[in-house]
């Protein structure tokens, strides 16, 4: 009898963490609080509790896959090392003069974001390379030597190491890198042209300071997290989820940590992909809402649109340019503060404002009864009607909603004159109509029409909006996958092993170097493909090929992808001809007459995907029978209604309901506002539609 693979599948958010465990196709899942002192204590917790449903020994496990926003939480809180930089002679205010940029022109009180490292943090060597990387300046050990010594006497744990165009060419970096092995042997070192070796000295330098500041508490988490599971007696080898939405190794992870500023994320992407795949559909919006952020994917033909530079930690609005620009490959979304713990407030304008402050589980919403005093969107869900308070999370928690209401009026309903009702409905109408505006501008930045699209909806919070949401947008299908609820958790097991290896090299068509471009990516290719053989030994690999390219005289590039026939095989007429077929997708039309660069080559290697089985759909049969009623709020008509509640788990395959319906289960909670009629579909998923 041939033995059942058991995998684990663990999600640290900012209010739970998520936790599934497959035993062979069979799943079960738990969520716990995030305990933000020790994380790796919920996750223990979380996998105790699977493994008692599963009625198997945690040391069954085979494989554990691992997504966190501890990374990301400690660069916004700036809850890092104590990091110096080193820099070339007269680029030691590059992280804090940015782009010189205005994100917001017209606000004459703009501040500008505090740079990672104060300036007295920051050291300079001499010694410089061009931009050929042809050694304009030496650099010798004599130069880096007291330096270094300067930084081991103010004590440092880290140091990161970004020199002017190493990406062309690293000796300067790794004779620095050198020196500091010798004379700081236990200080972590983070060297940008291997953390992001691509142009853009603010970018670079950005990303390999985050790597740097990050580095000795991930490396820590992650240690302790290991040493744990031995005690639980788990042996077996544990991966983490990084932004590109793929798995690299904890020891690549370690290494790496700015890679994971944005794993969680990543894998409801890959989740939300995976469904796509099952249905057929090439044009999905993932929404994923969980307790601290909601985040907001295109995925077009079944894989999640990429970056390779993104920003954490925005400070005005979440507006575009006012956070930390990381470089490094990455699923491209937009994420806003509204989760199921964002705060709401009134503004000095008397307007209702929510997030991106969060009560997170510690003390949480009011509802919780763990000491929150302001309302949050989980406290405006239980007023409305949404939840129930007696079955919240399982039944693992019991919701006041009296404390609820109280929060509600305290801070909305006394300022504004309403009561705690109506100052529930206001709140969860700003939260929607924020979340509505942020996919708008997401989609019209990339030229996108939300009307053609269809939403799937995971995380704990978002299928109690998602239905709002897809009325504010015009879209008319919205699929709710079962195990909605831990979504991010089961994209992890869903993820390929991968790794993407990029350089920036320039290069113009006109100076086209065929056997130059065949080396760079056949290193590149290697590259890749040995941090991916490092997690999986066996199988096959596959590698995609991407350029980013833009006329001479522009500021930014797009990525052109290349079959493996034409990166191998480079020619300047194919490598045209893809790039004007995809800028005349992009802006209409092309530019006559002007010469193209390429300015970064990227290979990522990847085990192939997992075979989905296409859902076989049910057009509805039958009407599902709720199991009791309750009183819900109806935005359509501004008012409570008397809505049917049916127990998704009991729902039969193709039966429907018509909203105003909720449906129930342990980790979520499904909305069915009164304009849709949901169905179930044969794989589980709840299949909304906009009533006939």
């Amino acid at each position: 009898m041939t033995k059942q693979s058991v995998r684990l599948g663990v999600d640290i958010g900012g209010t739970f963490t998520d936790v599934v465990l497959e035993v062979g196709t069979v799943s079960f899942s738990a969520k716990v609080l995030t305990t933000y002192v020790a994380p790796e204590n919920a996750i223990i917790d979380g996998m105790q509790q699977v493994c008692a449903k599963a009625g198997i020994d945690p040391s069954a496990i085979d494989q554990i896959i691992h997504g966190t926003t501890l990374a990301t939480n400690a660069l916004i809180e700036r809850r890092g090392a104590k990091t110096a930089l080193i820099t070339t002679e007269g680029f030691r205010d590059v992280i804090e003069m940015r782009t010189e940029s205005r994100f917001e022109q017209y606000d004459l009180n703009l501040t500008l974001p505090e740079p990672l490292l104060a300036r007295q943090m920051r050291y300079t060597v001499p010694g410089r390379m061009d931009a050929s990387g042809q050694e304009l300046l030496p650099l010798t050990r004599a130069d880096i030597e007291p330096v270094v010594a300067q930084i081991a006497a103010a004590g440092y744990d880290s140091v990161a190491v970004g020199l002017i165009h190493s990406y062309l060419n690293d000796a300067h970096e790794k004779l620095v890198g050198d020196v500091l092995a010798d004379m700081m042997p236990d200080a972590m070192v983070s060297l940008s042209c291997e953390v992001s070796p691509q142009m853009r000295e603010y970018e670079r330098f950005n990303t390999v300071v985050a790597n740097a500041y990050i580095k000795p508490l991930m490396k820590s988490y992650l240690g302790r997290l290991e040493g744990r599971l031995r005690d639980e007696g788990v042996t077996c080898n544990i991966f983490l989820m990084h932004s590109g939405g793929g798995i690299i190794s904890i020891e690549s992870a370690a290494e790496f940590p700015v890679r994971l500023v944005e794993s969680g994320p990543a894998g409801g992407a890959v989740f939300a992909a995976n469904i796509a795949a099952r249905y057929g559909l090439d044009k999905v919006l993932s929404f994923d809402m969980g307790g601290t952020t909601a985040k907001i994917c295109l995925i077009k033909n079944q894989t999640p649109k990429t970056s390779r530079v993104f920003e954490v930690a925005r400070t005005y609005r979440f507006k575009k340019g006012s956070g930390m620009p990381i470089s490094i490959p990455v699923i491209d979304m937009v994420e806003i503060g509204a989760g199921g713990g964002s705060l709401a407030h009134v503004d000095a304008m008397r307007q209702i404002r929510v997030g991106p402050e969060s009560a997170g589980s510690e003390p949480g919403p009011a509802c919780y009864g763990r000491g929150g005093a302001k309302p949050a969107v989980t406290d405006a869900d239980l007023v409305l009607g949404k939840l129930d308070p007696d079955n919240f999370a399982g039944g693992s928690m019991v919701l006041d909603t009296a404390s609820s209401a109280k929060a509600l009026t305290d801070v909305l309903g006394d300022t504004l004159n309403m009561d705690a009702a109506t100052s529930a409905f206001g709140l969860a109408e700003v939260v929607d109509e924020n979340m509505a505006n942020a996919a708008r501008v997401h989609a019209v930045e990339n030229g996108e029409d939300l009307s053609e699209y269809t939403m799937i909806a995971f995380g704990g919070a978002a299928p109690l909006h998602a239905g709002r949401l897809c009325e504010k947008l015009g879209v008319d299908r919205l699929l709710v996958p079962e195990g909605a609820g831990v979504g991010s958790a089961i994209g992890f097991l869903r993820a390929p092993f991968s790794f993407e290896a990029n350089r920036s090299v320039y290069m113009t068509l006109a100076g086209f170097q065929p056997d130059k471009i065949k080396a760079l990516l056949a290193d590149l290719q290697s590259e890749a493909t040995g941090f991916v053989r490092n997690c999986d030994a066996i199988s096959p690999i596959l590698s995609e090929f991407k350029v980013y390219m833009r006329y001479s005289g522009q500021g930014w590039e797009i990525p052109i992808t290349l079959t493996e026939d034409q990166a191998m095989n480079p020619d300047v007429a194919t490598f045209e001809a893809r790039f004007i077929e995809d800028y005349v997708k992009l802006f209409g039309r092309a530019v006559d007459g002007m010469d193209i660069e390429i300015t970064v080559w990227s290979v990522n290697a990847t085990t192939p995907p997992e075979t989905v089985a296409r859902v076989e759909q049910d057009a509805g049969l039958g009407v599902a029978a709720p199991h009791e009623t309750r009183q819900l709020f109806d935005p359509a008509v501004a008012d409570f209604v008397s809505a049917g509640v049916v127990l998704r788990d009991d729902m039969a395959v193709g039966a429907t309901c018509d909203g105003p319906t909720v449906i129930t289960e342990d980790e979520t909670t499904i909305i069915v506002p009164s304009s849709r009629i949901a169905t179930r579909q044969p794989d589980g998923c709840i299949d909304m539609r906009i009533k006939p």
